[in-house]
């Protein structure tokens, strides 16, 4: 008999499972239909001796203390704070964009106060903020706007900005200095030894058993369990009674190069140009020392391992219909991306199932904490 059966061996799942065997002494099962732990932040050692990650880069940052030193009891951590550039007009400049920026595309030698007059002189008021399209026009004009989001947005998911919500680039902010790191979260580092070391850290518990290569649904009859906690698609769980949830996808295509570097940061973004969205050299991330280099390109596609929830209005409408299937399960409990239909980052994924956690086991605390 387990306590709990926790569905995906991903972050949420995880930090479950540790909390649960560590703080409470539950015996844990978890399953996971992958072939290892980790889900999407898992990362590997290539024929060619290079840390790569199989589901594309994950830099971690949080703004959260408490988030960080919960993970660092399962990992020494490599400073590390991530670039970006992109590829318009024939130049490489910063994304977010910041003075540098404005003054390479534009000839320009603006100060941090003239750019802002310069971006407020371009930018395209809206009344009101429904779309990706009207928070980029609202913010830094048409000109801009078609450089660096229209064909980027088109390709990640297949639409045109007006129609996803506008939390899909009120994600990038606008910068009037040099600041050229792509987070200005106060914590930015990478797991010393990599992700798949510090998820075995975290699951290395006698409470923990682990089940990979399986479907919960092939063994839930078979396995005695208290209660659930469920991380995978939500309308899996439900067999797509209402239909499935649409996500984007995306082809990794990794490549090695017999030279020192292949690029002059870690992830390039090509906006306008070829089928891909970006580049990414997986030896910025890690500082790994090698002669060769491997990089990966990301080819978003319609279909195959869901990587992002579409945010349309009717995708949340339909999401919510599943929720409130989830509200009326018993002794079932719903966190995650999946299973909360949400583009959560790392650190909100591992907050939200330390949140479940305490509503589990510390309601308490956490109403005092909310009285402050």
């Amino acid at each position: 008999m387990f306590d709990y059966l926790i569905v995906g061996a991903g972050l949420s799942g995880a930090v479950m499972a540790e909390r649960l065997a560590s703080q409470e002494g539950k015996k844990v099962l978890l399953v996971d239909k992958r072939s290892h732990i980790g889900g999407n932040t898992f990362d590997h050692y290539n024929d060619d001796g290079l840390l790569v990650h199989k589901y594309g880069p994950h830099i971690f940052h949080t703004n959260s203390k408490s988030v960080f030193n919960y993970l660092s009891r399962f990992t020494k951590w490599r400073p590390y704070q991530h670039r970006v550039l992109a590829s318009v007009d024939g130049l490489l400049v910063p994304i977010p964009i910041n003075l540098n920026t404005i003054n390479e595309l534009y000839g320009l030698q603006l100060n941090s106060d003239e750019v802002e007059g310069f971006l407020a002189g371009k930018a395209i008021k809206k009344d009101r903020i429904l779309t990706s399209e009207d928070v980029v026009l609202n913010t830094v004009g048409k000109d801009l706007y078609e450089k660096f989001f229209k064909g980027y947005t088109k390709k990640q998911w297949d639409l045109d900005p007006s129609e996803l919500d506008a939390s899909v680039t009120a994600r990038i902010p606008t910068r009037t200095n040099r600041d050229d790191r792509y987070f200005a979260d106060t914590f930015q580092a990478m797991p010393l030894n990599g992700y798949t070391r510090m998820f075995e850290k975290m699951l290395d518990h006698p409470n923990i058993k682990v089940m990979l290569n399986t479907d919960y649904k092939e063994i839930i009859d078979s396995i005695e369990f208290r209660e659930m906690i469920y991380t995978g698609p939500i309308d899996y769980y439900f067999d797509n009674c209402f239909g499935k949830l649409p996500y984007r996808s995306i082809d990794f295509v990794f490549e090695t190069h017999n030279e020192d570097s292949f690029q002059s940061t870690g992830t390039v973004n090509y906006p306008n140009d070829q089928l891909y969205t970006r580049i990414t050299e997986f030896k910025y991330l890690t500082g790994q020392k090698s002669d060769k280099t491997t990089v990966v390109y990301e080819y978003p596609k319609a279909e195959g391992d869901p990587y992002y929830p579409v945010p349309r209005s009717e995708n949340t409408a339909l999401y919510k219909r599943y929720q409130q299937l989830a509200i009326k399960e018993k002794n079932v409990h719903f966190t995650g991306r999946l299973a909360t239909y949400k583009y959560y980052n790392m650190d909100q994924v591992v907050a939200q199932s330390l949140a479940l956690f305490k509503k589990l086991y510390s309601p308490d605390l956490i109403e005092e904490e909310a009285n402050g």
